[in-house]
């Protein structure tokens, strides 16, 4: 963490959300594990703070098997007991149903374009969207877009992807650059996102 730099405010001065501000957030990310663990985050997420979400990283991670897909999937009644009863992740019957039956729509995807990647890219052309706000104010907390992707997805099967917990995914996977211009993240971020 370098402390003297300008970050989007947001991020306040937790040393696990700078952190994530500093080395994740906005990053374009084309893997699908990854893609896959965003998804299930972002749904754990709705009604609670992100940093709640980023300190129980740790253990879903280890409760999902590094969100294998497949594994997640095959996720049955002993399993929802065992994470229901783990104060390691959010325990919320409703997001733990969610993110199994999310597990199966992310395969079947996988199955039809060859990968998740593949289509959730396909909605900005396979770039990330550069936006240039010069206040948290102005960021949006949906768009018409992740509205097109969030009913796209729900008819896909999936579940808690809501217009809001989709653009929040957009912004985490890099598909939009919400850093603000002031933030030094910023360039940084854009220059990942040519070529």
């Amino acid at each position: 963490m370098t402390p003297d730099r300008t970050r989007c405010g947001w991020c306040g001065s937790d040393p696990l959300y700078v952190a994530y501000h500093d080395r994740e957030w906005g990053v374009p990310v084309r893997d699908d594990r990854t893609l896959f663990e965003f998804l299930v985050l972002e749904g754990a997420q709705a009604g609670l703070s992100w940093s709640t979400i980023l300190a129980k990283r740790e253990g879903y991670r280890r409760l999902y098997h590094g969100f294998d897909p497949e594994r997640v999937a095959r996720f049955g009644a002993a399993k929802v007991a065992e994470l229901l009863a783990d104060p390691g992740i959010v325990r919320n019957r409703a997001k733990v149903a969610a993110s199994i039956g999310n597990a199966r729509a992310f395969l079947a995807v996988q199955e039809e374009l060859g990968s998740f990647s593949n289509y959730i890219w396909s909605f900005t052309g396979g770039v990330p969207i550069q936006n240039a706000w010069t206040s948290l104010a102005e960021l949006p907390a949906r768009t018409p877009l992740s509205e097109a992707i969030s009913k796209d997805l729900k008819r896909r099967g999936f579940r808690f992807v809501g217009p809001t917990i989709v653009y929040a995914h957009m912004q985490a996977t890099g598909m939009v650059n919400d850093h603000l211009v002031s933030c030094f993240r910023h360039p940084e971020v854009a220059a990942l996102g040519i070529g």
